[in-house]
């Protein structure tokens, strides 16, 4: 779509890759991630770059078509924020962040929206061993996935990923595969999810745009 070059330009020669979306959106996204020293714009969009950025979100996640239009209601103007790193971020007409995108890959759901909607990405779990890692930001690795309290969805490399825990109800983290599901469940070992979004991080607690 023609916003995203607009917001995130690239050279045209060599456009960013699915492991150029893995490589930056990792673990040090929301760490350390202030609105005073990250968000450099804050601004409503086009109503054409708006309707793009529906119609992308629908095709990435066909269940929130029937609610795309109370997350964002297609006659209220859309916000976004440009921050540092190539990151934007979708808000809510609220002003609460409800997706964001580095580079030019897909729009990922924050947390906050993905625990209302919950099956809209790959479920992987992990076992309770690995949570406090989880938590704490760290990559999440092939053990903690691959033994009795984990589980895994199929899914191929560089694929969207929630990250739910052994025993707990909502999603810890979201994330993205470095390797397929196979390739993960065979190597078993290193990292298999970049961690890009985990509870309590800084854009979980930042929440919203005040």
């Amino acid at each position: 779509f023609q916003f995203i070059y607009l917001w995130c330009p690239l050279p045209r020669a060599a456009p960013p890759s699915c492991f150029t979306l893995a490589a930056f959106c990792n673990e040090t996204m929301f760490r350390k991630f202030t609105r005073e020293e990250n968000v450099k714009s804050h601004a409503k969009v086009k109503s054409s770059e708006q309707r793009g950025i529906r119609a992308a979100i629908v095709e990435q996640y066909p269940a929130l078509v029937e609610h795309i239009e109370d997350i964002l209601p297609k006659k209220e103007p859309m916000l976004v924020c440009k921050c540092t790193n190539y990151i934007q971020l979708v808000l809510a007409p609220s002003g609460e962040f409800v997706f964001f995108q580095c580079r030019s890959g897909p729009f990922i759901p924050t947390l906050r929206l993905l625990h209302r909607y919950p099956d809209i990405l790959p479920k992987y779990q992990v076992d309770r061993g690995a949570i406090k890692f989880v938590l704490s930001g760290a990559n999440i690795m092939s053990p903690g996935l691959t033994s009795a309290g984990g589980d895994m969805a199929e899914v191929p490399e560089n694929s969207v990923v929630s990250i739910f825990a052994e025993g707990k109800e909502h999603a810890l983290a979201i994330g993205i595969t470095v390797a397929s599901t196979a390739t993960i469940r065979r190597d078993n070992k290193g990292i298999a999810v970049e961690n890009t979004h985990y509870l309590k991080d800084d854009l979980w607690d930042l929440r919203a745009m005040e």
